[in-house]
């Protein structure tokens, strides 16, 4: 199955946040907004294990403080819980089209749903294969996470470059990403960004975290890639 053309739409690049309120330091909205002032404006809503109403009011919490700085929610899953009863569907290019962004596991569902913006998380060459019409993934783990320990083995920024060279779409590393020397080693391997989780969840300051990790991209990164019907071949 091949991308269906569509107008300039936006795809996750620079620093991207994953949400854990369990290991965060202080209220999940409170970091999230420390790290948008810090330059982040992608956000991945996990929290996963919150009975959905739950889940769809943190959602319309972090969009509202995302919209202030022009930010995108991602939710994890099939599900954008952006049912429209709030007002809170996020504002995207093609209104008339559908809405929502998610972020799908390597497991499924297949094909993906259709929605505004579909990422997927893969590991290896044969996830790679099976994607179809999402317009990024992520791969990990790039480096050993507290996260998920266990979970691997690490590809570290070598296999990173093997794996982005054989994704059909823009790649965001993704595992214990934590300096800016290994944001560094992921844009080289070829990432257009990193997602990032336990540096920025954990931190005192995730302001200054957020703003660390983000420097690395120059100039300062709106994080915001227009996404195109095609993505480059390999050796292009």
């Amino acid at each position: 199955m091949t991308r269906p053309a569509a107008p300039p739409l936006l795809r996750p690049a620079g620093v991207v946040l994953l949400t854990d309120r369990l290991v965060a330091r202080g209220d999940l909205v409170d970091v999230v907004a420390g790290a948008v002032r810090g330059g982040v404006r992608w956000v991945v809503l996990r929290e996963r294990d919150l009975p959905r109403a739950e889940r769809a009011a943190l959602a319309v919490d972090l969009r509202a403080v995302l919209a202030q700085a022009g930010g995108t929610l991602i939710v994890a899953g099939p599900d954008p819980l952006d049912d429209g009863s709030d007002g809170s569907d996020p504002p995207g290019p093609d209104p008339g089209g559908a809405g929502g962004a998610v972020h799908l596991a390597a497991a499924g569902p297949y094909p993906p749903p259709a929605v505004r913006l579909v990422g997927r998380s893969c590991h290896d060459p044969a996830e790679l294969a099976r994607l179809s019409t999402e317009h990024y993934v992520t791969l990990s783990p790039v480096w050993t996470t507290r996260s998920k320990p266990g979970y691997g083995p690490p590809l570290h920024p070598d296999g990173l470059r093997r794996l982005v060279r054989l994704s059909p779409v823009p790649v965001l590393a993704l595992g214990g990403i934590e300096t800016p020397q290994q944001v560094t080693a992921c844009v080289e391997a070829g990432a257009v960004g990193v997602a990032v989780l336990g540096a920025i969840m954990r931190a005192a300051d995730p302001t200054e975290v957020a703003a660390t990790l983000t420097g690395v991209f120059a100039p300062r990164p709106t994080d915001r890639t227009p996404i195109s019907d095609t993505w480059p071949e390999e050796g292009t």
